[in-house]
Formats: structure tokens, C-alpha cells, sequence
């Protein structure tokens, strides 16, 4: 079954994986994956990445539905990506020492 909208379908290889509902999510992901894979996901998605806000934006912030939220994950997955790509060339932050993030509250969506 499809989780992000038809506009977006050649993303769904991403889905299971970026999907994700929560920072610290995202976080982790982006700490657990290879700068390959981080590279892949940023090189495919960021030239759609205004069509996606655009997409997104037809809908009220607090009842997207779950094909257009799961895409907003996306967007939100794509921030964490781009600092790996675009400023350290790797998963983890550079000289950050022990760099983690612990939120212990979710903004919404």
C-alpha cells in the first residue's frame, strides 16, 4: 500500500525508511545510515522538495492526511539529511563531542 501521494510515488523506496514521525527518529536514522544512502535519499528528493511543501500546503497543518503527512515526514527527514550532505560529509556531527538529541516533547505534525 502507498504511503506518500501519487504526485510523490517515485519517493515510496524512501518511505519505509524516512517516514519517520519524530525528531529523535530522524536523528537516529541519519546517525545509523551511510553517507551513500543519506546521499541517495538527498540527491532524489531535494530537487521535488518545494513541490512537496506546495503539495502539503493544501491542507490544514493539524488534519493532513496520512499520504500528505507521511510526505511532510519526508521533508522533515530531508532537513536532517542535507546537514550530513551538505556540511559535514558524514552521518554525525563534526566536533560536537557526544552529539545526541533527547526531546522529550514532540512539536506537531
Amino acid at each position: 500500500m502507498p504511503m506518500l501521494p501519487a504526485a510523490f510515488a517515485e519517493f515510496e523506496r524512501f518511505a519505509p525508511i524516512w517516514c519517520l514521525p519524530t525528531e529523535s527518529e530522524r536523528w537516529n536514522r541519519r546517525l545509523a545510515g551511510t553517507m551513500a544512502e543519506l546521499t541517495d535519499f538527498y540527491d532524489a528528493f531535494f530537487p521535488r522538495l518545494d513541490d512537496a511543501i506546495v503539495y502539503c500546503d493544501k491542507f490544514p497543518l493539524d488534519d493532513l492526511p496520512d499520504d500528505a503527512l507521511n510526505l511532510l515526514y519526508l521533508v522533515y527527514s530531508l532537513v536532517q539529511a542535507a546537514m550530513a550532505v551538505e556540511i559535514f560529509a558524514q552521518p554525525a556531527p563534526v566536533d560536537s563531542a557526544d552529539a545526541y538529541l533527547d526531546r522529550v516533547g514532540e512539536p506537531t505534525p
